[in-house]
């Protein structure tokens, strides 16, 4: 379980990613359409047009250039359709934006760590994120899981450097792995870790 929002200047953005259910992350219908949650029917709809233009299956396999599979496709595609349908009405939308703040009301952290506070470990598949809890355990988040979110995870020799989505200090709340316990990982705009020094 995940769930990342952005903090540019003083306003808070809101939700970006949020909980649907155990180990699952979905981003807000919001993110989708790439809007601030204010946004107005005009920008919603002025997105949406833009948005299911770029994520028709047809369109993406006739310019894409790299391997893109029928199923990431079509679930981003119905992703874009599924959010016009909820933003786009005055009545769901309510409903959704006081579901999206009962979810975020969940979201109440233990402890605020910063990434030099995780320990590192890289395996083959993906880089992984430690931080242990007090009942012994550890809350963690791997790079695939970061890329998912619009992170960037660039790996340098020994060193790591973390890219936040739209350029602006982001935190990623994690659960523990056996108990109820949160904490909010703070990401700032170019994080750099080191790996031998984590490890």
């Amino acid at each position: 379980m995940l769930f990342i929002w952005s903090e540019p200047d003083l306003a808070i953005e809101w939700g970006p990613i949020m909980i649907t259910g155990k180990n699952s992350i979905q981003e807000s219908h919001y993110r989708i359409l790439s809007v601030k949650e204010d946004a107005s029917y005009e920008e919603i709809r002025t997105s949406y047009r833009s948005a299911i233009f770029n994520s028709h299956p047809d369109k993406l396999q006739k310019t894409s250039e790299i391997d893109v599979s029928d199923h990431e496709s079509t679930d981003r595609f119905m992703k874009v359709k599924k959010a016009w349908e909820i933003l786009s009405d005055f009545r769901s939308r309510s409903v959704y934006d006081c579901e999206l703040r009962a979810s975020r009301q969940d979201m109440v952290a233990a402890e605020d760590v910063s990434l030099e506070d995780m320990m590192v470990e890289n395996t083959e598949e993906a880089l992984e994120l430690f931080y242990q809890c007090r009942c012994g355990d550890y809350f963690s988040v791997d790079s695939s899981d970061l890329g998912k979110m619009g992170f960037t995870v660039l790996k340098d020799a020994d060193k790591i450097l973390i890219l936040t989505p739209n350029a602006s200090p982001s935190s990623v709340v994690l659960p523990c792995g056996s108990c109820s316990l949160r904490i909010r990982l703070w990401i700032n705009v170019d994080s750099r870790i080191s790996v031998d020094d984590h490890l």
